[in-house]
């Protein structure tokens, strides 16, 4: 099936109607089941997991040292400055796809395709990662209670793991609470959320008395040359000059990294057709969410860094090590657990979101339309939530995916410059647009979000943008070979509707959306102020 003659690939935009309108079309109609607290528990959900309980002290353990309290506040002004970029744009755009479906009204189909393509990287690798770190706290809260598995056994339970059989096993029945339905998903994870936010805040306040200000000093480090075998960071390499760790490099260094923990309120945006009034609850969820999320991480670092010298903080669970050290092993055996709880959480949200992006560029015809399909009985895409849990199977196999940490942060970076632009650019072309939430102060938030997205990308490995750069270039075969002849925006007039769409007898899911309490979405564009009048009464 060949493109038809309404544009060229790279520059055939979405308009914006036509992404209402899909949103509208009964067969791709998601039912709308959250409120602004149930947003904000989804993205407390998916940032309060492995970047706190692990992330923090290995990056002070071997880059950044106490200075990791700023790589913390500067990844927060990184992610809050993206943040209020994707606040407007999904306050203009409430559909699901997130940055996607952003860049598909924007920038047009390719690089459309590119970004959903970085948010299929960033969050495959997120949930096969999580999922990992997940099975090693499992063995950690086991030998906390005196349940010491055999070593025939435990070997397949740490992270590191050639084999590894826990982490695909949570995957699948996770996948399985994800496909059964959204709304049993968010009632859990209201509850585990509540829960691990409590164990933090006690970890908090007990930490706080066991604080050694000795620990505090060094504050910054003595940079460190990196090993011969080490692969430079981009800017080192374009530099012609090895920054190697600590120091005041290192903290940067440690920053690009770190934003692995904020990632998660971009995924709020994954959610605009399942949440009522989004244009309102989905901004406010993302900012909501952010702003307590990072209150808590700063918290967090201060007593992880003072209860423990830095060099002891690299180990698979520093959280519970340094309480265990400090000799308050009881709350060392309630972190682990606060910890599998947090990290499950994790894994549900990212399936939730990339089950989200799948059916998104499915309905619009890049991927196989099956993924757009609606289960009439779980009223959930299953089938886009199977094949994101069946990718992240796949990917927690392999025995080295925890050094593939730096790939799902590079993804979320790429998508973070595309919002940045794409707030000045939607400006420009579509001024009259309804907006719910407005950026401040543009141009300079925008191009402030795009230059310190910029500047942490270039903080990280050559081999990382090596594999970044091979990702994308895969996504444009499949792009070239299959979604260009494919797409819904080409094919427009011959599209079929009665193949693929919804699984047989569903209506459409009207019986679950109740017309009494969602009203139907579209593109109101605000007329501009005449300004005739004012200058007759002048």
């Amino acid at each position: 099936m060949a493109p038809s003659a309404n544009g060229q690939t790279v520059g055939r935009r979405l308009p914006v109607e036509s992404a209402f309108t899909r949103v509208e079309d009964s067969r791709h109609r998601l039912p709308r089941l959250f409120g602004r607290r149930d947003l904000v528990v989804l993205g407390l959900g998916v940032m309060i997991g492995s970047g706190i309980f692990s992330l923090s002290g290995r990056q002070a353990a071997t880059v950044a040292g106490p200075a990791v309290i700023l790589s913390f506040l500067i990844a927060a002004v990184v992610c809050v400055l993206a943040a209020a970029c994707y606040a407007e744009l999904s306050s203009t755009i409430p559909v699901s796809g997130s940055a996607y479906t952003f860049s598909y009204v924007t920038f047009g189909e390719m690089w459309a395709w590119l970004v959903g393509w970085a948010l299929v990287l960033e969050l495959v690798t997120a949930a096969a990662i999580v999922a990992r770190v997940w099975s090693a706290y499992f063995l950690a809260t086991l030998d906390g209670f005196g349940l010491v598995l055999p070593s025939g056994v435990a070997q397949f339970f740490g992270p590191d793991a050639k084999v590894n059989l826990v982490a695909p096993i949570l995957l699948l029945i996770l996948t399985a609470l994800i496909v059964t339905g959204t709304k049993l998903s968010s009632r859990v994870l209201t509850v585990v959320v509540i829960a691990k936010v409590a164990v933090i805040l006690l970890v908090v306040v007990i930490g706080a008395t066991h604080i050694n200000m000795d620990n505090y000093s060094p504050f910054i480090p003595m940079s460190r040359a990196a090993p011969a075998a080490a692969s430079p960071t981009l800017l080192g390499w374009i530099l012609d000059s090895s920054f190697g760790s600590f120091g005041v490099m290192g903290i940067f260094t440690a920053a690009s990294a770190i934003v692995f923990a904020f990632i998660g309120f971009d995924l709020i945006a994954t959610a605009s057709e399942d949440a009522r009034n989004p244009r309102k609850t989905v901004p406010q969820g993302m900012l909501l969410g952010l702003g307590a999320v990072t209150i808590l991480y700063v918290a967090m670092a201060v007593v992880l860094v003072g209860m423990r010298p830095y060099g002891q903080l690299g180990g698979a669970a520093p959280v519970s090590e340094a309480m265990a050290a400090a000799g308050v092993g009881w709350a060392a055996d309630l972190v682990n657990l606060g910890a599998l709880l947090a990290l499950t959480t994790v894994i549900v949200v990212v399936l939730i979101a990339q089950s989200r992006v799948l059916f998104n560029m499915g309905r619009d015809g890049l991927l196989p339309k099956s993924l757009a399909r609606v289960s009439r009985v779980y009223s959930s895409p299953a089938r886009a939530a199977t094949a994101a849990g069946l990718a992240a199977v796949v990917l927690t196999l392999y025995p080295k995916v925890l050094e593939l940490e730096e790939l799902l942060v590079i993804g979320a970076l790429f998508c973070f410059a595309f919002c940045a632009v794409g707030v000045l650019t939607l400006r420009r072309t579509e001024p009259n647009l309804e907006r719910g939430f407005k950026v401040p102060m543009v141009p300079l938030i925008p191009l402030l979000s795009l230059a310190s997205t910029l500047w942490l990308m270039l903080n990280l490995k050559t081999s990382t943008w090596t594999k970044f750069g091979i990702w994308m270039l895969i996504g444009l075969a499949i792009y070239g070979l299959y979604g260009r002849w494919h797409s819904r925006l080409a094919n427009e007039a011959s599209w079929d509707f009665d193949i693929g769409d919804t699984d047989p007898g569903t209506g459409g899911l009207q019986a679950i959306r109740r017309e009494d309490t969602d009203e139907e979405l579209r593109a109101v564009r605000t007329p501009p102020k005449s300004s005739r009048g004012k200058h007759m009464r002048n």
